[in-house]
């Protein structure tokens, strides 16, 4: 029973899709929160939830770097073997008309299939088109806006606020900053109003002002 148990629980983290992903991007090289919400297009805070999640089931674990940032990697990764056992004995008695239901049947489920394929495909490739105008604008504005962005400090601080509203204990996870270097950074936006900023969130003015009340 303990095994079933253990099993179901595995199943029910991997049954999050940006869990299995950030699993995935683990499996290639360690990442920082960052790394990971830029790489997969998840939310910061969404990133630090499933992290947080898995190294309680003790499949991540974290270390510091030399700069005090926090970096994940798999701790103890997880491989399932499902196993498909023929079923053909039970077919033994069934009628050609019952053959014919379960053909259409599988036909009509690999059509949805293959419906569903070909939209993600589509996803994908927007996906792909928009990661590249990110990065692009990224560039542009590390290049060309040196009089709004004096450091990368800040620029790091921006991208991650770009996501959606933060506790300040979210945004010091998410950019790896420590409270005297986050700090100025939010004193200076707050000065120069790109940012809002109540005892509980920081928020990014004119992008998410519904969320930030």
């Amino acid at each position: 029973m303990e095994d079933l148990a253990e099993f179901a629980r595995l199943l029910d983290i991997l049954g999050n899709r940006n869990r299995r992903r950030i699993i995935g991007l683990l499996r290639q090289k360690p990442c920082f929160v960052t790394e990971i919400s830029e790489t997969l297009m998840i939310s910061p805070k969404a990133v630090i939830d499933h992290l947080q999640l898995m190294e309680r089931e003790e499949i991540l674990s974290c270390q510091m770097d030399d700069r005090r940032r926090k970096y994940y990697y798999l701790a103890n990764d997880i491989l399932v073997d499902v196993t498909l056992h023929s079923l053909q004995s039970a077919m033994i008695g069934h009628d050609e008309t019952g053959k014919n239901a379960e053909n259409e049947r599988t036909r009509q489920a690999v059509v949805m299939l293959a419906k569903m394929v070909q939209a993600h495909d589509q996803l994908v490739a927007h996906l792909e088109q928009l990661n590249h105008d990110i990065d692009t604008k990224l560039a542009d504005l590390a290049r060309n806006h040196n009089d709004l962005f004096r450091s990368e400090r800040e620029l790091s601080v921006a991208v991650a606020l770009s996501h959606e509203p933060l506790a300040p204990d979210e945004l010091r996870e998410v950019t790896g900053c420590t409270p005297d270097e986050l700090e100025p950074v939010l004193a200076e936006f707050v000065k120069r109003g790109i940012v809002s900023r109540t005892k509980n969130r920081i928020t990014l003015r004119g992008i998410h002002a519904d969320q930030s009340q």
